[in-house]
């Protein structure tokens, strides 16, 4: 149809209704068939076929070899000319559907020939539609067949085949039967699909029969990205230790065409350092070495550059710098002065308490160090990192510092440590302003100053790290002093700022703590977290060791308190996502105090498989959740966070672990009640779902004061950096709602404050790169935020409100951001819509839709993803995130 020379010419309108006639007619006699296979109502042509192929089966079963040949020949050819319909079952196999039976007895008989061979193959066509349901026998068939060209039967048959190989192999494999003809098979079959654009197919097959590495033979330059996105994609869904052999594949694949960068992404998510190294070491493009970099710097991997890696000093320091995050202020700054929003906000222009009628606004004088406290936070995550404020960076009228000093006396005691604290917030990443703005509150004689100042150090170098590391040299000195609230702003300040850096200054200083038995309940949780934030994920004995110790040693009435609850943290975050490697600690923990055993074990658990989607975990935590006791359990709090931390690895397991959630608001007991809200934020975490919200706002009103807390802390989680208007304008009627409750009101201060963190640019979601990679550290301090919420009143509510702190480890710029050769930003046209899952799909389809063209740079919204407009340049990496490097396309001609 598509021939005719103009679809407006009444000749051409003509003859395409005639055809469209023509080729409606046959199928209309289908259902009739059906119903009575009568002769008569065959068409002509039907008949004429019926009868030819009757006669074909007569004179196959002939005794004259030649008259035999001829007729399977030309038995073979009417089935290869007819499978082509997909819709129908092909006309040849219909009407030799009633002679399976007979060709099936004859070819028992037939001596072995070229012609039984022939007509085996024949038999294992017919098999398609015709054998029972479990018989395998078109597989049989072909393998004493003549093992020809296997595409030409169609891609039914060779689909067909595949499914029947891979219940064979099972079948093998448990009677251990020798599988080399099956193997044959499969290489005949995944070549026959990778040429023909079935690449999802072919891994399917390599999987059943465990052969994937056969997949790397086949793979060529036009394949290659679609099969390692099919690979990469199943992960998610294989039981280990399969999903990392996938991987592994895919990784080789990555690395034989030179796709460094995806190559780079799966290594990390491998978390395999010797194929990081691989991926430098092959790579001799120093342009492409610094994206690695910049990919190396968002995952906030600590990572030690050599002479492999690269063999120049100079160009091995700037890529160091690179890793080591130097750049991110000031990217981050760029962005922000591109957007305008580098103007400071006040806390009221948050709370917007003119839009709010009279009586709330007349009861904000209550309680005013707790107001005020609330502000220092707000203040603190708005202007995140923009190294201005109002309240805290005011350039003094007197010379000895006024006003910026007057905020931080407006707060009573402990509130003093988190208003010096806020300080690094402000100039987050800025190390060599912010180190030397926070140096003033170190002459400070008040205790709680010189705390904050230490933990504000550590937030200024979160994620940053530095050649001197100035934050061990100014917090060392302080870990061993008397007092409790300056040991705890060190200790957690050396966990912010040394992070995932498993470095072993720290270790050496912070053990003999746990072993003190002097120190304070609040000083161990502290240092067994911070213990665990610096070595999460690194399954380190000695401090898994000397955490265990520190729990077998503490006294019933001890280990009852809230802080007793986060030691078992910090032994889970050095296991973060390793899964089985937690066995042995798990197996040592069943031998704590029964007030404590039950909480170790599932917050070990529930670390130790974040982030993998493993669903026999999910249901394990559901378990736990189901049990109904008389007096409240705490281990229930960690099993729902469990659920999250286990379902948040992939889309699907999200919206069912959501819908789990919502079972257990109605018929869990109450402490499980308050950690729902908890479990949501993590699942939703700077992505507000329309139902989420739902749910958080109407939990916002519960009876019982925690559940209301949890979901107002909630809903500032999840819209955490995205300035939603719904949420905001939630927050604000609960601010006049509450306002006689300072409690609820402090919370929902705090949520205003997260709702607009960082004026909007910043997210606090873990995952990055497409929501491929899950950043260890990031993951590491929301779950320790949380696991302090599921007590408000004792923690957050208490005088460890600096808590909070622990979300700088998630804060990240939403952005991308691209920049030239020489890393100055470059403004190039860029389309931003939500990304669109194309794994497997036909053909080049869209990756975004809906989208809108900008210039870069721009803010990536939770989903969206982004793709350059111009031809002019070309991306390093194929994931538009964070830090993009674009070089000149060499081959791009203006239009001009």
């Amino acid at each position: 149809m598509s021939k005719t020379p103009d679809p407006n010419s009444t000749d051409a309108s003509g003859s395409k209704s005639t055809k469209e006639e023509a080729t409606i007619k046959v199928p209309s006699k289908d259902p009739k068939k059906k119903d009575d296979k009568k002769d008569e109502d065959l068409s002509e042509e039907d008949l004429a076929l019926k009868q030819q192929l009757e006669l074909y089966v007569e004179r196959a079963q002939d005794a004259d070899p030649g008259l035999q040949k001829v007729a399977l020949e030309s038995m073979r050819q009417e089935i290869r000319t007819s499978t082509s319909s997909m819709t129908s079952v092909p006309k040849p196999l219909k009407f030799l559907r009633p002679h399976y039976g007979t060709l099936k007895g004859y070819y028992e008989k037939m001596p072995d020939s070229d012609l039984k061979k022939l007509m085996a193959d024949i038999l294992s066509v017919l098999a398609l539609t015709m054998s029972a349901e479990g018989e395998r026998e078109s597989l049989k068939y072909r393998l004493v067949g003549s093992q020809g060209e296997i595409g030409s039967w169609g891609h039914e048959y060779v689909r067909n085949l595949a499914g029947e190989i891979s219940q064979e192999y099972v079948k093998r494999q448990s009677e251990e039967a020798s599988i080399d003809d099956l193997m044959e098979l499969v290489q005949q079959i995944v070549a026959f699909h990778m040429k023909h654009n079935a690449e999802p197919e072919a891994v399917d097959l390599l999987m059943e029969v465990e052969d994937l590495d056969l997949l790397v033979e086949h793979v060529d330059n036009t394949n290659y990205k679609r099969t390692c996105s099919y690979l990469t994609s199943s992960a998610k869904y294989l039981p280990g230790p399969d999903d990392m052999l996938v991987l592994d594949i895919a990784y080789t694949i990555y690395m034989k065409f030179e796709e460094y960068p995806s190559a780079l992404v799966t290594a990390l998510y491998l978390d395999n350092t010797q194929y990081v190294k691989q991926v430098f070491t092959s790579c001799d493009d120093l342009l492409r070495k610094k994206q690695f970099c910049y990919i190396l710097a968002r995952h906030g991997q600590t990572f030690e550059l050599d002479e492999e890696m690269c063999a120049e000093d100079e160009e091995r320091e700037r890529l160091q710098e690179i890793i080591n995050n130097t750049k991110l202020s000031e990217g981050y700054l760029t962005l922000a002065r591109d957007i305008e929003v580098m103007e400071a906000k006040t806390p009221d222009d948050i709370y917007k308490p003119h839009l709010l009628d009279g009586r709330a606004s007349a009861g904000a004088s209550v309680d005013s160090a707790r107001q005020n406290l609330a502000s220092t936070f707000v203040n603190a995550f708005v202007n995140a990192g923009f190294g201005q404020d109002k309240l805290m960076t005011v350039p003094s009228e007197a010379s000895s510092g006024g006003a910026s000093t007057s905020w931080l006396f407006k707060n009573k005691e402990h509130g003093k440590a988190s208003a010096a604290a806020s300080l690094g917030m402000i100039l987050l990443w800025d190390v060599d302003s912010g180190l030397a703005q926070i140096d003033k509150y170190f002459h400070s004689t008040d205790t709680h100053v010189i705390a904050g100042a230490l933990l504000g150090v550590g937030i200024v170098n979160c994620g940053i790290k530095n050649e001197c590391d100035p934050a061990l040299a100014l917090l060392a000195e302080y870990i061993d002093k008397e007092d409790p609230s300056i040991r705890i702003g060190a200790i957690m300040g050396l966990g912010l700022a040394y992070a995932g850096s498993q470095n072993e200054q720290i270790r050496s200083k912070l053990t003999p703590i746990l072993g003190d038995s002097k120190a304070s309940l609040d000083v161990l949780a502290f240092t067994a977290i911070s213990l665990g934030l610096v070595y999460v994920g690194s399954c380190n004995e000695e401090i898994a060791q000397a955490i265990i110790f520190a729990l077998m040693e503490r006294s019933e009435s001890e280990l009852g308190e809230p802080f007793a609850r986060l030691l078992p943290l910090g032994l889970g975050l050095l296991y973060l996502g390793k899964q089985e490697s937690v066995e042995a600690t798990a197996e040592v923990s069943k031998t704590f105090n029964e007030k404590i055993r039950k909480h170790c074990d599932m917050t070990l658990l529930s670390c130790a498989y974040a982030g993998t989607g493993n669903v026999l975990k999910v249901q394990h935590f559901l378990g736990q959740c189901a049990q109904h006791f008389e007096k409240g359990e705490t281990f229930q709090g960690p099993a729902v966070l469990g659920i999250a931390m286990v379902a948040m690895a992939e889309e699907l397991g999200l919206e069912m672990a959501i819908r789990s959630l919502e079972h257990l608001l109605q018929y869990g007991e109450q402490n499980i009640r308050r950690a729902v809200p908890l479990a949501l934020a993590l699942l939703c975490i700077s992505n507000p779902k329309v139902n989420v919200m739902d749910t958080l706002s109407r939990l916002s009103h519960d009876s019982d004061s925690e559940v209301a807390m949890a979901a107002i802390i909630s809903l500032g989680l999840i819209g955490a950096g995205t300035n939603n208007a719904r949420i905001a304008g939630m927050l604000r009627n609960l601010s006049s709602y509450y306002y006689k409750e300072a409690n609820l009101l402090f919370c929902v201060r705090i949520a205003q404050g997260l709702v607009h963190l960082g004026k909007g640019l910043l997210t606090l979601s873990p995952y990055h790169s497409e929501h491929f990679l899950l950043s260890p550290t990031a993951l590491a301090g929301l779950v320790t935020l949380l696991h302090a919420c599921l007590d408000m009143k004792a923690i957050i509510l208490g005088k460890y409100h600096y808590i909070l702190y622990f979300l700088t480890l998630a804060m990240q710029p939403r952005m991308l951001l691209t920049v030239d050769e020489n890393l100055k930003p470059l403004s190039v046209p860029v389309r931003v819509g939500q990304a669109v899952d194309v794994v497997g799909q036909a053909g080049r389809p869209k990756t975004i839709t809906g989208f809108q063209t900008h210039s870069t740079p721009v803010l990536l919204a939770a989903g969206d993803r982004a793709e350059l407009a111009t031809e002019k340049y070309i991306p390093l990496s194929p994931i538009l995130e964070g830090f993009v490097i674009l070089k000149e396309n060499p081959d791009y001609r203006d239009d001009q």
